[in-house]
């Protein structure tokens, strides 16, 4: 069954920091929100993090915040994500196999 949340008393800054993160991945603010509480869902629990208080916690999941320790979290484009995978992935046959376009395009022409 599905639990109905809301936060209210959100500061002006962070809903305008969570429409701009909505907007930049293609989201609603619901979706974007549905997105964060999955993946803070999906993360183990952590023994320093609960011993935090809890606006310190809050802090630290915040999109481009600092997580625990400092450390700076920051997202990538998917641009940047996609050169990063092709670094990592290069495809032997690029280049050299037809695109499905033009597979498409050639099957629609011999009618």
């Amino acid at each position: 069954m599905a639990v109905n949340l809301s936060i209210k008393g959100v500061p002006q800054a962070i809903a305008e920091r969570l429409r701009a993160r909505a907007e930049a991945n293609h989201r609603s603010l619901q979706g974007e929100l549905m997105a964060i509480v999955w993946q803070a869902a999906a993360e183990p629990a952590n023994a320093q993090a609960a011993s935090l208080p809890a606006v310190a916690h809050a802090a630290a999941m915040l999109p481009g915040g600092a997580g625990l320790g400092g450390v700076k979290r920051g997202h990538k484009s998917i641009e940047q994500l996609a050169a990063e995978h092709l670094l990592r992935h290069p495809t032997p046959f690029a280049g050299t196999l037809p695109r499905a376009v033009d597979i498409i395009r050639a099957d629609r022409d011999s009618r």
